[in-house]
């Protein structure tokens, strides 16, 4: 078995998984010089409000856009316990499943590190994993006050500027609803995915 020394965490609701996310990942893969990243699809997020598809086929459409990358591994860490899906509960476990001598990274965007204050026990989130910041556009991060806000945060966190890809999953789901094209902004393999199951068209197609 393959020895972890630097680990990954990179979680979200995926509604669907594009490319924004997965060029997030791979540049903090790379600038951090990780081993693995664990991609997370969220069962409940606290903050947010409901999703649009069933867990098993956000799971399913994670599945497929890490396929042909082996240091990417889809997780379903949140999906096993139930919900909300807490960070510092994923955390844990990944530490309880890990050991010490691997380092966790928690990869997020800049958007979510503006709610970081906000989530559960910000403080040990900032004591069991360093933070890696990845810039998106249209957000801007506020160091200064996220340090103020979470202290155990001064020497763990890492900023990257990113390709910064301006796709969202909110955007992805109004073009699949109304038929516009989505082609060059999701792997080819979610986009039939998401066409085989009907996806983001009526919600009492969702199978």
């Amino acid at each position: 078995m393959t020895t972890i020394r630097r680990l990954g965490i990179y979680g979200g609701t995926f509604d669907p998984i594009h490319f924004g996310h997965l060029a997030i990942v791979e540049e903090a893969r790379w600038y951090c010089n990780l081993d693995r990243v664990l991609i997370v699809p969220t069962a409940v997020q606290p903050l947010k409000a409901g999703h649009l598809a069933p867990a098993h086929h956000r799971l399913a459409m994670v599945q497929l856009a890490c396929a042909d990358n082996p240091a990417l591994s889809p997780s379903t860490i949140e999906l096993d316990r139930p919900p909300p899906s807490y960070t510092i509960d994923t955390l844990r476990i990944c530490r309880e499943q890990y050991g010490t001598d691997t380092e966790l990274y928690l990869i997020i965007g800049t958007d979510a590190a503006a709610e970081l204050p906000a989530w559960r026990e910000p403080d040990q989130i900032a004591r069991l994993a360093q933070l890696v910041v990845v810039k998106r556009p249209g957000y801007t991060l506020e160091l200064p006050g996220l340090l103020a806000a979470v202290p155990p945060l001064h020497n763990r966190i890492t900023v990257i500027d990113g390709p910064q890809l301006a796709i969202s999953s909110t955007d992805l789901r109004r073009r699949l609803a109304t038929g516009r094209p989505v082609r060059y902004q999701l792997p080819d393999a979610v986009y039939t995915y998401i066409q085989h199951h009907h996806l983001y068209q009526t919600e009492d197609r969702h199978t």
